[in-house]
């Protein structure tokens, strides 16, 4: 073995990537190419009476205009996008009283009502962009208005106008899990009962590269090729030739790097499948960017969940149950009810909660489609668990970290079973608390407080654990070719978005066929080359395509086993496999991977191996955040952050943190700054562009202080679990309780994320 595995291997890609050689979908172009231009809806709910395209089609350059009834009169189908979770795992939804969940379909121009502001209405194709740009300012939509709904609390509580006709209450899923007999009763038996509700409001992506899509189709091979970054390119075919209603076999999708996903690029766009349909029609490659405005008006979204939430504990601080009430924003379309699954799951944290109910459902609005966005649905629950034990430590007058530590599971009573049916595999929480504790200088905390003090400054320290989960789809397939060129090929159909991919993978190959790290490379993104593959998504990406790439190379060496006896005139049983080479056991007679490879008659050797994964995994850790707050203005500063995960094994240290760095910041993102906001009156977008929606920059957070704990999987050959979403899971809540920790001489118990100046300032006016 060549020790790659847990090695700070430096990133391949990024020589690529920072000298701007990477292949974004933007960066694609065909000769003879036209641009497209969405005609986007003013309106969060309209019905359409008619489309008049006469004066854009007189503009020069102008090729097409095309609307939902051009989709419906070529036949294009509905987007399939499945929303429901499908694993073995995952929590069954039902509609209300247990009927089917209602899905509406996601056509890719509605020819009927326009139920977002920012919904695609019409297409406009001309030779240039600013042709089309021009063009599409004279289509002529006929709007009726119609009432409209947004907030997701209101629409499950009360009649609200209905997104969907055919859901005259909108609430779309209804579903109760748990044992309900055995909570009332523990609740009733408790001496202590704490509640809360709490709102995590809905935030967006905002991807470095706007979503875009070229399409070029080849009428001698009846082909369409597609090139859109994505979270899965294997996925993104069958669902749009589904769409086209065409052979996947004639959709080719290219999607090599992409700048920027969390989930928002995990399911189809209509501009995609747009742009392919309309390359045939029109015999051009056709293609579309988004401009930043849109992809803030028609991203997929993420968050936006009402959440009420009881604990019962006993006279000495032990949990005894728990109850939690959730509403999802599901938003216009069914795009995906992952979050609202993931999270019930989940509700009871790292802790040891006899028994737990919960009332899950997910409601439409005439807002965008919100969508499982980085760690789905594990913030909101952790967040609110997190603040509930905050709450009942004060309530009992108990040292918080104390509380915790009383309550978590312990390392011993793994696998543990949670009352919602979870079997986590692994975990030493405790001392994930105990490292966090000690690498926070958690005795320094007095003394740094009073220099604070000094400086008329109020310190603040929040503390949070967590426990999160990892399925994905399930199968995962991995094709690994060695050749005479001392290359070894291998193809997985995972989709990279910056995580670093290239060079973990190929840590895992080289590590089990005992070659260089150099030797390995990582194919990805084409369809014709990627036939089966899960994409990028749920944390699953390295536990599944390591565990493959595993496996596929145990095949490879028994291959090679077979070849290297036949080449070396030997037995079988004679071979032995050692450190990248084939060896005649008790002699010096030896060959490697290269040159067995090129002794065969086709100059390769190669495997193919599919594998199937439905047992999930449960990253977890302690993360604790310190800020320094300005009473008189409420601009609060955060000093330090230090995070301790258990990811199971890491296979490349430093790129775990470099995930954790990113996911504590897009989780400070929301906590700080970030928050899509519409107007309730109007349903108008006000956060539709960088200067009304605000994001952390570089110098808004310290130096992370990250470490591992890791405590390996027993689910998989590598013990891995998952290590990109646990800083997004944890970190909202604990900058929130280190804000509410600064003001707790203020008898502030709670202030709605994000947290900004202006809110802290008045939650201090509002108690003076």
């Amino acid at each position: 073995m060549t020790g790659a595995i847990g090695k700070p291997v430096l990133r391949k890609e990024d020589a690529r990537l920072l000298t701007g050689k990477g292949q974004f979908t933007d960066d694609a172009n065909a000769p003879g190419q036209v641009h497209s231009v969405m005609v986007r809806s003013p309106h969060s709910h309209a019905r359409i009476l008619g489309i008049d395209t006469a004066a854009a089609m007189a503009m020069p350059g102008t090729l097409a205009v095309y609307s939902g009834i051009d989709c419906a009169a070529d036949g294009l189908g509905a987007i399939p996008h499945s929303p429901l979770p499908k694993t073995q795992h995952d929590l069954k939804l039902t509609g209300p009283g247990g009927s089917h969940v209602f899905i509406g379909p996601h056509m890719a121009l509605p020819a009927d009502k326009a139920r977002h502001v920012g919904e695609a209405v019409a297409m406009v194709i001309a030779e240039t962009k600013s042709q089309a740009l021009d063009a599409a300012e004279l289509v002529r939509v006929d709007y009726e208005p119609l009432p409209h709904n947004s907030d997701a609390l209101a629409a499950a509580q009360s009649a609200q106008p209905s997104v969907w006709d055919e859901l005259p209450g909108n609430v779309c899923v209804d579903s109760v899990f748990g044992d309900v007999a055995a909570t009332d009763a523990a609740f009733a038996a408790a001496k202590h009962v704490v509640s809360a509700a709490f709102h995590i409001g809905r935030v967006t992506g905002v991807p470095i590269e706007p979503r875009a899509a070229l399409a070029i189709y080849d009428k001698g091979s009846g082909r369409t090729t597609i090139h859109a970054g994505s979270g899965g390119a294997v996925r993104q075919k069958h669902e749009i030739a589904e769409v086209l209603g065409e052979d996947p076999a004639n959709i080719r999708v290219l999607s090599f790097d992409v700048g920027g996903n969390f989930g928002t690029r995990n399911r189809v766009y209509v501009e995609v499948v747009l742009v392919a349909w309309a390359a045939k029609k029109l015999g051009r490659p056709v293609k579309f960017t988004a401009e930043r405005t849109e992809s803030f008006l028609s991203d997929y979204q993420g968050r936006d969940l009402y959440t009420s939430v009881q604990l019962a504990l006993d006279a000495r601080g032990q949990f005894l149950g728990m109850r939690a009430d959730n509403i999802s924003n599901q938003g216009a379309r069914a795009v995906s009810f992952s979050p609202i699954a993931k999270g019930s799951n989940l509700i009871t944290g790292n802790y040891r909660i006899p028994v737990a109910t919960i009332r899950a459902r997910a409601v439409f609005t005439n807002t965008m489609p919100t969508q499982a966005y980085r760690s789905s649905g594990r913030p909101e629950v952790t967040y609110a668990m997190e603040r509930l034990v905050e709450l009942a430590a004060q309530k009992l007058d108990m040292d918080p970290v104390e509380l915790r530590r009383r309550n978590l599971i312990a390392e011993d009573e793994m696998p543990y079973a949670n009352p919602l049916g979870m079997i986590y595999d692994s975990g030493d929480y405790r001392k994930c608390i105990t490292m966090a504790l000690a690498r926070a200088d958690w005795s320094g905390i007095d003394a740094r407080r009073a220099e604070a003090e000094a400086c008329g400054q109020l310190l603040g320290v929040g503390f949070a654990s967590y426990v999160e989960s990892s399925i994905g789809t399930p199968l995962e397939q991995a094709r690994i070719t060695v050749t005479e060129e001392d290359r070894i090929d291998v193809v997985i159909g995972t989709q990279p978005s910056g995580q670093g991919h290239e060079t973990s993978f190929a840590q895992v190959a080289a590590e089990w066929l005992g070659v260089p790290v150099e030797n390995v490379a990582i194919r990805i993104g084409d369809t014709d080359v990627v036939q089966v593959g899960g994409g990028s998504h749920s944390g699953r990406s390295m536990r599944m395509a390591g565990t493959v790439i595993v496996l596929a190379a145990d095949d490879l060496i028994k291959k090679g086993k077979t070849v290297a006896a036949d080449v070396l005139e030997v037995a079988e049983s004679d071979v032995e496999f050692l450190d990248g080479q084939f060896r005649v056991i008790g002699t010096d007679r030896s060959i490697d991977w290269f040159e067995l490879a090129g002794r065969t008659d086709a100059g390769t050797l190669e495997v193919i191996r599919a594998n199937e994964m439905q047992t999930p995994v449960f990253p977890n850790g302690c993360h604790i955040c310190e800020v320094e707050l300005d009473p008189e203005t409420g601009a609060t500063k955060l000093t330090r952050y230090t995070a301790i995960d258990d990811v199971g094994r890491a296979i490349n240290p430093m790129i775990v943190h470099g995930q954790t760095h990113g996911a504590v910041a897009q989780g400070l993102g929301q906590a700080m700054l970030e928050s899509c906001v519409v107007d309730p009156g109007t349903g108008q977008v006000l956060t539709g562009s960088l200067m009304d929606y605000g994001l952390p920059r570089a110098a808004d957070v310290p130096s992370f202080n990250v470490a591992l704990n890791e405590v390996l999987s027993p689910t998989n050959p590598l013990g891995i679990k998952a290590g990109g979403e646990g800083g997004t899971t944890v970190s909202p809540v604990a900058y929130t309780n280190a804000v509410l920790d600064a003001l707790k001489d203020f008898g502030v118990s709670d202030i709605p994320m994000p947290l900004t100046p202006h809110r802290i300032w008045r939650a201090i006016r509002g108690t003076a």
